[in-house]
C-alpha cells in the first residue's frame, strides 16, 4: 500500500522488500499471504524479516492472538492496538489499526474518542472506558498495575482471560509502536481511504 502512496518503506533503517528477500523470508512471505488472505506484505513484518525466526514467530502471535477472536473479540484487540498507538505516538500503526478497529465495526465516534483519549465518551461502553484505563496504565506505568485494577474490571464485567489477554495485547503493541518508530515506517493513510474508497473497506477486510 505504501507503494501505491509513493511512501517511502521506512525512513531510518532498510526493511526487507519482497525483492530483496532470501529463500526462508520470501517462503515466510508467501506463507502470510496464504495463511492472512492478503497480497500486501505490511512493514512492521518487513521490519521483523531483518530476522527471519523473529518474523515466523511474530506471524504466529498475530494468527493466533492478535488477528483472531479469543477471550477478546477483534475489535476490542483492535481497539486496544489504536488506543497503545496513539499513546505512543506512533502514526504507522495508529492508522493501520484504526483502520482496522473500524473494518471490525467500530464507529467513528469510538474511534475519534481513542484518538482524543477521551475515556468519558459515550461513544465508549462503562465496561470500554474501564479496560482502557488498565490498557493505558499498562503502557505508561506498568509498575503500579495492582490486583485492584483487576479487581475493577470484574466488577465491570470482564473475566480474568479477558483482562490477561488485554494485557498481552498492549504490551505487543507497545512495542509494535517502538519497532514502527524506530525503523521508521510511515503512516499508510489507510484511515483516510476508508472513509472514502468502500472497494478499499472490502479490500482490508480479513486479517
Amino acid at each position: 500500500m505504501g507503494a501505491k502512496h509513493g511512501l517511502p518503506a521506512s525512513t531510518n533503517l532498510p526493511v526487507v522488500e519482497e525483492g530483496q528477500a532470501n529463500a526462508e523470508v520470501s517462503l515466510l512471505y508467501d506463507q502470510f499471504r496464504s495463511r492472512f488472505g492478503r497480497q500486501d506484505i505490511p512493514g512492521i513484518l518487513k521490519c521483523f524479516a531483518t530476522h527471519p525466526p523473529l518474523l515466523q514467530h511474530m506471524m504466529g502471535i498475530a494468527e493466533a492472538l492478535l488477528f483472531a477472536d479469543g477471550h477478546l473479540t477483534r475489535q476490542h484487540k483492535e481497539m486496544i492496538a489504536t488506543f497503545v498507538s496513539v499513546q505512543n505516538n506512533c502514526p504507522y500503526c495508529a492508522d493501520s489499526h484504526g483502520y482496522r478497529l473500524r473494518v471490525q465495526g467500530g464507529s467513528l465516534e469510538a474511534l475519534c474518542a481513542i484518538q482524543e483519549n477521551d475515556l468519558r465518551s459515550p461513544a465508549l461502553t462503562t465496561a470500554e472506558q474501564a479496560l482502557l484505563r488498565l490498557v493505558e496504565k499498562v503502557n505508561r506505568s506498568s509498575h503500579e498495575v495492582a490486583r485492584g485494577d483487576v479487581e475493577l474490571l470484574t466488577e465491570n464485567g470482564w473475566r480474568e482471560p479477558q483482562i490477561a489477554e488485554a494485557v498481552h495485547v498492549a504490551a505487543l503493541f507497545a512495542a509494535f509502536n517502538r519497532i514502527a518508530n524506530g525503523f521508521g515506517l510511515p503512516s499508510q493513510g489507510l484511515l483516510a481511504l476508508f472513509e472514502t474508497d468502500g472497494d478499499g473497506v472490502r479490500a482490508g477486510r480479513g486479517k
